[in-house]
């Protein structure tokens, strides 16, 4: 009988050991299935783009790196919004929590898996609510997109980098100017508005208004054509000497063109496109780049998810800007490569974006017309 009774506590013990095994064992599991994991979806190109992609890309990598994050990044097979649909279904699929996108195109997507993922945070670059919401002929919405809690979405104030580029380069002693916007959305029409403001105001300052002129076209496509290079030879031919290409591969069109003429510049967007401009085109090419803050937006919001701050981010529409006089600390500024001259000194740079800040110098934010100037502006059909 003790016999017998001591194999039934010592089975007991077993079974009682399994089961503690067993529970570190889904323990462990379940720690693993809420992990963060990072993953970040293209948006149009790939991700040496030299734009958006890359930038995003390159945040994304170097915080999941430095914190032992998982990440990866998927490429739809197209521009269609059923490619971007089913690359985030992959990523989730695969176990991705935290999904990264980059650009306004994401719109429809965002809206067709955002509340159906509602375990999946998601963070949209340059998603706004002009790209979520549906409008009437007339403009008017007709239907609001609710931001649901599980998505974050950040627009920049382009039109003040796009100031700060148009300043500069009047400053800069350059007269005959030009930008080639890819397509007119928002973001795009914002730069273009704030670089004629800019220009403007440099003119203004220094009695040259009518002396200063700018070209001023949309190619209707983010990507390099050869009918836009040859638009764009004939810009820099007659005349052009500087040209702010905004919208993707676009600058490569201008680029090329201004390969060709001694002494041609370009101004980048987005990011510092000086290193692949110049490098590419031609030394010294990339007089400044008016640049969004992609990448300090990208390490804000992973680090809020990695402190349980989501909070504080999921369901708000957050336009960024200014938050400092201190031109490195801003989500817009002129690139750290801006060949500064003694009509625009470093110093000019930081006097101007300390009294943008303190309102003492305001910029229209406005995409629904022209900004009236003293300098000449000469509007062009789209390219395409």
């Amino acid at each position: 009988m003790k016999r017998i009774l001591a194999l039934v506590l010592a089975l007991c013990m077993v079974f009682a050991l399994c089961a503690c095994s067993n529970n570190d064992s889904k323990d462990k599991d379940t720690t693993d299935e809420t992990a963060m994991k990072v993953a970040m979806i293209t948006d149009y190109g790939d991700i040496t783009d030299q734009s958006f992609n890359q930038t995003t890309y390159e945040a994304c990598k170097a915080y999941c790196t430095e914190n032992s994050i998982d990440f990866n990044y998927f490429k739809p097979a197209s521009d269609a919004d059923a490619d971007r649909v089913a690359m985030i279904e992959k990523a989730v699929a695969d176990g991705y929590n935290v999904i990264v996108m980059p650009g306004y195109a994401f719109a429809n997507a965002i809206k067709q898996t955002v509340n159906t993922y509602t375990d999946v945070k998601f963070v949209a670059l340059d998603v706004g609510a002009g790209d979520l919401n549906t409008f009437n002929d007339d403009g008017s919405i007709k239907e609001e997109f609710k931001v649901p809690s599980n998505l974050y979405c950040a627009v920049y104030q382009e039109e003040l980098c796009g100031y700060m580029a148009g300043y500069a380069a009047v400053k800069l002693g350059y007269k005959q100017l030009g930008f080639l916007g890819g397509m007119a959305v928002p973001a795009v029409v914002r730069y273009g508005y704030g670089f004629v403001q800019g220009a403007n105001a440099a003119a203004v300052e220094l009695d040259i208004a009518d002396q200063v002129s700018v070209k001023y076209v949309y190619g209707n496509k983010f990507q390099a054509d050869p009918a836009i290079t040859a638009a764009m030879d004939t810009w820099y031919a007659n005349g052009t000497e500087i040209v702010f290409a905004c919208g993707g591969g676009i600058y490569a069109s201008a680029a090329e063109a201004a390969a060709k003429v001694d002494g041609a510049k370009m101004i980048g967007v987005d990011v510092d496109q000086a290193g692949i401009i110049d490098g590419k085109y031609g030394e010294g090419m990339t007089v400044t780049s008016a640049m969004k803050g992609l990448a300090p937006t990208v390490k804000t919001v992973l680090a809020a998810i990695s402190a349980d701050k989501w909070a504080d981010f999921g369901g708000k529409i957050e336009t960024l800007g200014l938050v400092s006089e201190n031109p490195e600390e801003n989500y817009v500024q002129l690139a750290g490569s801006t060949q500064f001259g003694d009509g625009f000194t470093e110093d000019d740079y930081k006097e101007l974006v300390a009294a943008m800040f303190k309102g003492d110098i305001k910029v229209d934010n406005s995409t629904e017309k022209m900004p009236e100037t003293e300098i000449k502006v000469e509007v062009f059909d789209d390219i395409l």
